[in-house]
């Protein structure tokens, strides 16, 4: 009777510390999520700000097209894209509904879709307003086409180029389309907080996000155009926001919005696991690719075609390598996450 005892005793003492450990996962998982979502919610609000900020330099400049109007709205262009960056990472909720990542950038674009569809509204003789743009298709509603419209080359030595009247309508149109998507999202992200802290597979969802815009950046926006993948010859066009020159800018600050909006939540999960050494070395890395830039916020093109700038390239694609192996491997593992199908990935 006394060992039927002591075994009732040993069972009751280990369901206890089993409850407790999953109490403590759930409490620590929640932790997590209660940070992504702020530090999202932050970067989302950032959006919508510089968002703002380019359709109204847009409008300005158009209404009155002088020298510093021109480089204002490229400035504000540039600021908006940036705070797009830092929040491209997120794969999951309201950016997927009506493929709205897809109407931020529509990326990869090797059929330069963009330019085509440019060319076609600006030569058409539909009107161009909200309602063309948002029947036109993702290629047309979002940034690479704005970038298009004030950074082409060919475009602006033309007869369409900025600030022609109809260019001029197709940039604010789709500018302030931009503006309005960013506003939603930003909404949208807020009306979410209930549903994401309330439900634990967010964990895994964030996760895979952070992974997926490792892999993406790894494998896409550095290795293709550096001849690394694909047809193994170095190509500018291969990366995004090749015409603004702002590749290398672009990279900067997806790995600022990782460390800023994806880092805090994992480094609690980690530090849950008994990984607080691993969770320290992800956040060093971080700033080892970071120490990449300056130096490298030139124009792609400038670093593939001389060998000694093309060596500062390899060395930031090692760095982030080196940073999606701690995460996308170890982290992963740890945590007990497999890398799942990510549909913005361009496949």
């Amino acid at each position: 009777m006394q060992q039927l005892t002591r075994l009732v005793g040993v069972s009751a003492l280990a369901l206890s510390s089993a409850l407790a450990m999953t109490a403590s996962a759930s409490d620590t998982s929640l932790e997590a999520r209660k940070r992504w979502h702020q530090a999202i919610y932050q970067g989302y609000q950032s959006l919508e700000t510089e968002a703002e900020d380019f359709s109204q330099a847009a409008s300005t400049y158009c209404s009155d097209p002088t020298p510093d109007a021109r480089q204002a709205v490229e400035q504000d262009w540039l600021a908006a894209f940036l705070a797009w960056q830092q929040v491209r990472f997120v794969d999951f909720g309201p950016v997927e509904h009506n493929n709205l990542s897809w109407q931020f950038q529509f990326w990869p674009d090797p059929k330069n879709i963009v330019a085509r569809k440019a060319g076609y509204l600006l030569k058409s003789d539909d009107q161009i307003d909200k309602d063309l743009i948002k029947a036109s298709g993702v290629a047309v509603q979002g940034f690479p086409m704005t970038e298009y419209l004030l950074f082409d080359e060919p475009l602006n030595s033309g007869a369409n180029a900025l600030p022609t009247a109809k260019t001029c309508r197709l940039l604010t149109a789709v500018a302030h389309h931009i503006e309005t998507n960013s506003e939603q999202l930003s909404h949208q992200w807020r009306s979410l907080r209930d549903h994401y802290l309330a439900n634990d597979q967010y964990r895994d969802s964030t996760i895979r996000a952070g992974m997926a815009a490792l892999e993406i950046l790894e494998e896409r926006r550095l290795a293709q155009p550096m001849g690394l993948r694909g047809t193994g010859k170095r190509s500018a066009y291969a990366a995004d926001a090749w015409r603004s020159g702002t590749s290398l800018r672009t990279i900067e600050a997806t790995i600022r919005g990782l460390k800023q909006h994806f880092l805090p939540g994992l480094s609690v999960l980690l530090t849950e696991a008994e990984q607080s050494q691993l969770a320290r070395q992800i956040a060093a890395q971080f700033d080892e690719v970071l120490d990449n830039f300056p130096t490298l916020h030139r124009p792609i093109d400038a670093l593939l075609s001389d060998d000694k700038a093309f060596a500062e390239l390899q060395g930031l694609y090692m760095d982030v390598s080196q940073l999606a192996t701690l995460v996308n491997d170890q982290a992963a593992s740890t945590l007990g996450v497999v890398r799942g199908f990510n549909s913005s990935d361009g496949d």
